[in-house]
């Protein structure tokens, strides 16, 4: 009687778990098709993996979104993002109501077409480029284990849980992201791979043929398959993944659009509406008869239920936070408010740069900045894309981290410059940590994709981009950045610095260290330059430029450098002196913060006479600054081999070219 008694519980179970996860599937169809856009396959294929997921594996609390414990979700697969609004509705996350389901994808709502970190409660990071909410969670998994070593077990333990999409798995960054968490053996990463074999051209055999389970365990991965529709199997790998003590892969075999009769399984459900035809008979094959946008009390009341499942878990936690030694220590790791930390000891490296006027690359002077800055907080974590030694990124004391050891601060993401981006990302959005990574200028292009989306989400993250010109010499054009700083420049939100001198680079870290929403680039030489004489009671790179030199009887031209090149714009002036010509010269370090000045202060910056600007890069964008009279020194193709001194000869950057430039400009 007892086996029969059990097996008729079981029977319910299902049948339960099969109506919530139906549930999923309906908002989604509902929603995608009022909207008359979006993807409906995905959520619909692995509504039943992540209704096992939420109401089983996870813990969390809906009611307290910000617990710094909870278990963090990232929906890597970023398109499906109706399967991620319907979950945080039904689970009853604060400030998601059913008409912002009715409002998908429409401007202004709380779900956009796909996941905005900032933008909605229960997003954890802004996904939709495919592989990036994958190498995000990687930072996730990296800053839980980070912050464990540093508070413990008993306050930092919790596991990130991806979901991602053959696209993602397609995209180079996974790579990148896989193999640096196999390394790490990021034990409380778990991915789930929805293994439907389906893009939008048709079936993934048109493009792709890798054995994912084969890729992922050379990784050092732990890994599994199941089938996406069966709970059972799916509650079991998620038991095991938990236990392993490798990062997981869980392969769900799955139906992309499971439910709709006439669509399910075909590239035509991936990304545009059923139809209302078809929704009907979706309705039917899943005997859901309820209106668009219904779910039933006690279906809702299950899943409500579910959102509050790891409410004693939560209040466990506040009690051991609230008796532990490591409370107040920890309540201020996470405000990660650094201003007064290192306000005093940066002020005084300037006043010490400024006395000893060093001459030496930029890159040099951040080390020196970094390794005062690291002093003064924990808060930073260093690395860099195995150019540690090039990018001077790491500091004395900071201690290598390892799948063996995360008390360290300094993370060796190997060459992966995306991956190392995406990364850090995730640190940063995680909470308490400031990540700074270097690579090469001109390789900022492979991390390109991870730095705008570190602007988009408003996070601090630094970019520590050394060997920014064709003073890097002989490495050459492939190595010598043109482009970059506009392609850069161009994106919203970014600060973009490019300090001229030992003062200025110091200045600039303090500004990207306390700049709480927005990324910073640093962009350094190789080569070395002159302290240059200046008043350093205020932080003048905060105002993006400002007059460096002023001729005392008034201005006839203004030159503006950047970098290196206000060196060049030094000597100009001087030159253009004994010329009888007054040159002013301005150092503009970061355009953006320049922009975000009153116009009268950039008014009298810039001035009112004729303009040259001098920079060893493209000349893209330069007019903003320049006017219609500008005249603009620097470069218009690729560099070359040679040593920096021969090729700025050779490429007219120069004092000589800029003085002429000037006089030839003033006869006009």
């Amino acid at each position: 009687m007892s086996n029969v008694l059990e097996e008729i519980a079981d029977i319910a179970a299902a049948k339960d778990e099969r109506r919530a996860a139906n549930a999923i599937r309906a908002l989604a169809m509902d929603a995608v098709e009022k909207a008359k856009s979006g993807h409906p396959g995905m959520p619909m294929g692995m509504a039943d993996v992540a209704t096992v997921l939420f109401k089983e594996a996870m813990t969390f609390d809906a009611g307290a979104p910000e617990w710094p414990n909870r278990d963090r979700f990232v929906l890597s697969a970023g398109h499906g993002s109706m399967l991620l609004y319907a979950l945080l509705y039904l689970l009853g996350y604060p400030g998601l109501e059913a008409e912002d389901l009715k409002s998908f994808r429409q401007f202004g709502s709380k779900t956009p077409g796909h996941p905005e970190y900032g933008h909605t409660i229960g997003v954890e990071t802004t996904t939709g480029p495919l592989g990036q909410g994958l190498a995000t969670a990687v930072g996730f998994a990296i800053a839980e284990r980070l912050q464990a070593a540093r508070f413990g077990d008993d306050l930092v333990d919790h596991r990130t849980y991806v979901l991602a999409g053959d696209g993602c798995l397609m995209e180079g960054v996974s790579h990148e992201a896989i193999d640096l968490a196999g390394h790490l053996r990021l034990g409380r990463l778990i991915v789930l791979w929805d293994d439907n074999g389906i893009s939008i051209d048709g079936p993934t055999t048109l493009s792709t043929s890798t054995d994912q389970l084969a890729r992922f365990t050379a990784s050092g991965w732990h890994v599994q398959s199941v089938d996406g529709h069966e709970p059972g199997e799916i509650a079991a790998a998620l038991a095991a993944a938990q236990l392993d003590a490798r990062p997981s892969l869980i392969a769900c075999r799955s139906v992309i659009g499971y439910g709709s009769p006439g669509k399910q399984g075909k590239e035509s459900v991936h990304g545009a509406p059923l139809g209302e035809s078809e929704i009907e008979l979706a309705r039917a094959e899943l005997g859901w008869p309820y209106a668009p946008f219904e779910v039933p009390e006690d279906v809702l009341a299950d899943w409500r239920a579910a959102g509050q499942r790891g409410r004693e878990a939560r209040l466990d936690w506040e009690q051991r936070l609230a008796a532990s030694p490591k409370r107040a220590d920890f309540e201020a790791f996470l405000t990660s408010d650094v201003a007064r930390d290192i306000a005093a000891p940066l002020a005084a490296l300037r006043a010490k740069f400024a006395a000893e006027m060093p001459k030496i690359a930029t890159r040099k002077s951040s080390e020196t900045t970094l390794a005062v800055v690291n002093e003064a907080t924990k808060a930073t974590i260093g690395g860099s894309a195995d150019l540690t030694h090039s990018n001077f990124t790491i500091t004395k004391g900071l201690g290598s981290v390892s799948a063996d050891d995360f008390s360290g601060r300094y993370i060796h993401y190997g060459v992966r410059e995306h991956g190392m981006a995406a990364a850090m990302n995730g640190i940063a959005l995680h909470g308490g940590f400031i990540p700074y990574g270097g690579t090469f200028l001109v390789f900022s292009d492979y991390a390109r994709g991870a730095i705008r989306l570190s602007a988009l989400m408003g996070q601090r993250v630094v970019y520590v981009l050394t060997h920014d010109s064709i003073g890097l010499g002989e490495d050459g054009p492939t190595h010598q950045p043109i482009e970059h700083l506009a392609s850069l420049r161009a994106i919203p939100n970014l600060n973009v610095f490019r300090p001229a001198d030992a003062i200025e680079t110091a200045e600039c870290w303090e500004i990207a260290l306390t700049s709480r929403r927005t990324p910073s680039v640093l962009s350094l030489s190789r080569q070395n330059l002159p302290t240059l004489e200046r008043p350093i009671t205020e932080n003048l790179t905060a105002r993006g430029a400002y007059v460096l030199r002023e001729p005392s009887s008034g201005r006839q031209i203004t030159l503006i450098g950047t970098g290196s090149e206000v060196e060049i714009a030094l000597a100009a002036a001087d030159l253009l002196w004994t010329r009888g010509v007054r040159a002013a010269v301005v150092s503009m370090p970061c355009w953006e913060l320049f922009e975000a000045q009153p116009a009268a202060y950039r008014n009298r910056v810039l001035g009112a006479t004729p303009r040259i600007a001098i920079e060893a890069a493209s000349g893209f964008g330069w007019h903003r600054w320049l006017g219609e009279r500008g005249v603009f020194v620097g470069m218009n193709g690729f560099g070359a081999s040679a040593p920096a001194s021969a090729l700025y000869r050779h490429f007219g950057v120069t004092a000589e070219n800029v003085a002429a430039a000037a006089e030839q400009l003033l006869r006009a």
